[in-house]
């Protein structure tokens, strides 16, 4: 008998199992209303054709109360005899989708997605055409993951807390102090991730952490005990703006209540805020979702019900439609059973879960016939979206000081540049918190190597720089080189979730580092300041050895390439892109966020 890999099947062959790796992970199976289901098809829920309300409506008419009380949480169970699958609520996509979370996760035909810079950097660039753009690509990315069962539709995203407080560790996820500008960039990347057709959404945002917090874990307080005093002209002139930008020119589908107490109630057990202004002022078309374990904390840590069910009661009562944490699905049905909280009120909960369940499609039947269900791992990590990375990069990146000037660098003047600092290597580092992982990583060291011969030293093994030890290599780097690019600054062990600061200084010896090392160069000194917050550089903006500073934040895949486009002239700092390439003028664009503490 023949063989069937005959010369000419062979191409054929190859061709079917390519194209087979191709849509690999490109198909799940329907979450709800498969229509092969023959017992679930007809049912009124999976009818397209209906309203939204009234498909809703029938299928919390046909639920038990055992099954009501399971999808009250974050990992929300299947309810199979009507064709309903499990589903994970819980994904992140900050900057890119990410892997913090359940939801999301990485391998076989997404083995990446593109990160782009914190938002701490991408705010910097004053530009509300590029958040939405980002959120554009972050969404195309996070679908088709959704379509290769590796990510949910649900994403707990942006944070657009005021940055209030320049210790807090997680500062570097937010847009800054301003409140006009975190709310701009929050109604921007949200219009972005979710599309702008209010009946379908690409995939559904949340803005968080409503609200007051800034605090995890300082001078023995951590946000679960946390009681932020707020006056109402704070909480209307501040507090508040963000996230009434997000819901009502945003449109966003959630909004994330907090750990903390405000004036002395949970966020997430307080009607008012939930109830009265997120849902009654600001007509929240979604569903509010508590901070992990919140419910929890607000009667464990907080006390501030006397029983498990009472604190379950109050956060439905309030505004809560879903628990990030098991709490309200061990708990809600003992509530109901002592009259703390009704099945109307538990419906109402679900009514408005479901509802984005169906704005999204999942009761849709088959996702590949909806109109995000052929993108695949294709559409993921692009080389335009990659690019797009760059860019962002290019423009959060704030020049700070240029003495001379003595920016940009000439590859032709600077052949030689010693490349200096505990971050002048770092990949992960550049994407900050609440990332994935990136696409593929070009480090400070990189970027600089691609427009002139580098000479690389640490300086300090890490950002903590305990000792000097390392301090004589480089100084001789320095010597050595016709230019000398400092990377310094902080990283996730410094500030984080959880992780604040006590002061704004540099850490460990970096400080007097910079200052050896700019006594030590032979050519100019330039500072690239890689951090969320903010860092005190005084020392370094009157040292006239140090000719001149950027600030880059966490700059997210790409940001080594992006620093050294501008250090050597191919881009420029607050500007858009430089597309013939030319050297140009450096401008001075204040960066409010973040930079107050440096003395500028």
């Amino acid at each position: 008998m023949a063989s069937i890999f005959s010369p000419s099947t062979v191409p054929v062959f190859l061709l079917l199992v390519l194209v087979l790796l191709g849509r690999l992970g490109e198909a799940r199976d329907p979450f709800a209303c498969d229509p092969n289901d023959r017992a679930t098809k007809n049912l009124p829920f999976c009818k397209v054709s209906l309203p939204i309300r009234v498909r809703v409506k029938d299928l919390i008419g046909r639920l038990t109360l055992q099954e009501k009380v399971t999808l009250l949480v974050n990992n929300a169970a299947a309810v199979p005899r009507l064709g309903i699958k499990g589903y994970e609520w819980w994904s992140e996509a900050l900057h890119g989708v990410s892997n913090v979370g359940p939801g999301t996760k990485f391998g076989g035909p997404f083995p990446a997605a593109t990160s782009f810079p914190q938002v701490i950097t991408t705010a910097a660039s004053f530009n509300a055409s590029l958040w939405e753009e980002i959120g554009r690509v972050v969404s195309d990315e996070a679908r088709a993951m959704y379509n290769g069962g590796m990510a949910g539709l649900t994403y707990w995203s942006p944070n657009v807390n005021i940055f209030r407080d320049p210790r807090w560790g997680r500062g570097q996820e937010t847009p800054g102090e301003d409140p006009i500008l975190a709310g701009t960039y929050a109604a921007s990347y949200v219009r972005g991730l979710q599309g702008t057709n209010g009946n379908r959404l690409k995939v559904a945002a949340s803005c968080k952490h409503f609200t007051a917090y800034d605090l995890d874990n300082w001078n023995g307080i951590d946000r679960f005990h946390f009681n932020a005093q707020v006056s109402k002209q704070d909480i209307e002139d501040t507090f508040d703006v963000p996230f009434r930008m997000c819901v009502k020119e945003g449109k966003v589908a959630s909004v994330m209540c907090s750990y903390n107490q405000v004036n002395g109630v949970p966020t997430c057990a307080d009607p008012n805020l939930l109830k009265g202004r997120v849902r009654g002022q600001w007509r929240l078309n979604g569903y509010i979702v508590s901070d992990c374990d919140s419910v929890g904390v607000f009667y464990t840590n907080q006390h501030y019900t006397s029983t498990p069910e009472e604190a379950a009661a109050d956060a439905i009562k309030a505004g809560l439609d879903l628990d990030c944490g098991p709490f309200l699905a061990v708990h809600t049905e003992k509530a109901l059973e002592k009259g703390l909280v009704t099945e109307g009120d538990v419906n109402g909960a679900l009514a408005n879960t479901i509802t984005v369940q169906m704005r999204l499609g999942m009761f849709d039947g088959e996702a590949s016939a909806q109109p995000y269900g052929k993108l695949g791992a294709r559409d993921v990590c692009t080389a335009a979206h990659k690019e797009l990375a760059v860019e962002a990069a290019r423009q959060g990146i704030v020049l700070l000081k240029n003495r001379g000037p003595s920016l940009p660098l000439s590859p032709r003047r600077h052949q030689t540049v010693a490349v200096i600092g505990p971050n002048s290597n770092v990949t992960v580092t550049m994407i900050g918190n609440y990332a994935g992982i990136g696409c593929e990583y070009t480090s400070p060291l990189q970027g600089i190597g691609r427009y002139a011969k580098t000479i690389h030293e640490l300086g300090c093994t890490n950002v903590a720089c305990s000792n000097d030890k390392q301090f004589g290599s480089a100084l001789n780097a320095a010597r050595q080189a016709d230019a000398t690019v400092l990377v310094i600054g902080l990283d996730q062990s410094i500030e984080a979730e959880t992780v604040d600061r006590v002061g704004l200084l540099l850490p460990g010896h970096q400080q007097e580092l910079v200052s050896k090392v700019a006594a030590a160069s032979r050519g100019p000194t330039i500072l690239v300041l890689m951090s969320g917050g903010p860092v005190d550089v005084t020392f370094a903006k009157n040292d006239p050895k140090i000719a001149g500073i950027l600030w880059a934040g966490y700059p997210g895949q790409a940001g080594g390439a992006a620093i050294a486009d501008i250090l050597f002239g191919a881009a420029n700092p607050g500007m858009l892109k430089n597309k013939n390439k030319t050297k140009i003028s450096f401008v001075f664009i204040p960066l409010c966020n973040t930079l107050i503490a440096h003395g500028y």
